[in-house]
């Protein structure tokens, strides 16, 4: 008994370097590699869009599938999962984070012109990549000793990666129909994974869903006002942050006040130092 409570794994380190380096080397290869803009135009609602998917929005979407399929690689060779006949459904839940985080990474890259700041970026973003593969693999073993440690991290992760991407998403400039799609996106796969995480492994897609929507609707409300990037993100991550910590502690707990307390501490202080920063 001693024995599993205080066993712990590392990744294969070969399979995690060939999975970091396919998945950078990626994102290097759009600073290279020039193709024709495909331009798409349609009607919604009245409104004409003009949508264009370019090489590095490809690559994007691909390395988000690559990093999805990677932790399931990775995985797959966990010594305390192997011979258990583990189902891939099993592995879903850590596809989550590793993709979101690919994809974010790309999102600076693709709007950095090149030099220092595009290499600070890169480098950034491949330490961080391995800290989510490695804290996903903590969190297969139900006995691993870094398991709390990997839960904490990785709710920290997936926040800190939400506001990296709001602001990444001001400083693109990009219109509101491109907004609000990667924004409530980011916000469901970011709440349920959390929740997920914080509940013991629960889904709870309508939560999710439900907060995805209403951060939607407050990014609608600030896209037009004249707030810097990293005001903008955090007067999104403040409302994100409170309300999936709102839903986690209502699964847990039926008295308000313990329930209200946290967010309400987390908003206030994350919308303070919106208005705070200039």
């Amino acid at each position: 008994m001693q024995e599993m409570v205080n066993r712990s794994y590392l990744p294969d380190t070969n399979r995690l370097s060939v999975l970091s380096a396919t998945i950078l080397l990626g994102y290097a290869l759009t600073r290279f590699v020039t193709i024709p803009v495909w331009s798409f135009t349609f009607n919604l609602v009245g409104v004409k869009i003009n949508l264009q998917v370019d090489f590095k929005t490809v690559v994007s979407i691909i390395v988000a599938v690559l990093a999805a399929a990677g932790i399931d690689w990775l995985l797959r060779d966990h010594p305390a999962l192997m011979g258990t006949g583990r189902a891939w459904n099993k592995n879903l839940p850590h596809w989550i984070l590793p993709a979101l985080t690919a994809w974010v990474i790309g999102v600076p890259l693709n709007n950095l012109a090149g030099g220092l700041g595009w290499w600070i970026v890169f480098g950034m973003g491949s330490v961080l990549l391995v800290l989510v593969f490695v804290a996903e693999y903590s969190l297969a073993d139900s006995a691993d000793i870094r398991q709390p440690l990997a839960i904490v991290g990785l709710t920290a992760l997936s926040f800190t990666l939400y506001l990296f991407l709001a602001i990444a998403i001001r400083l693109a400039g990009l219109r509101l129909y491109l907004v609000l799609p990667a924004l409530v996106l980011a916000t469901f796969l970011v709440c349920l994974r959390t929740l997920f995480l914080r509940l013991g492994g629960h889904w709870l897609f309508t939560w999710a869903a439900v907060i995805a929507v209403v951060i939607g609707q407050i990014a609608i409300g600030l896209h037009y006002l004249p707030l810097s990037p990293v005001r903008y993100g955090l007067a999104l991550l403040g409302p994100a942050y409170a309300l999936t910590s709102l839903a986690a502690l209502m699964g847990r707990s039926h008295k308000w006040r313990e329930i209200l307390v946290e967010p309400s501490i987390m908003l206030v202080l994350v919308w303070g130092l919106a208005i705070w920063l200039k």
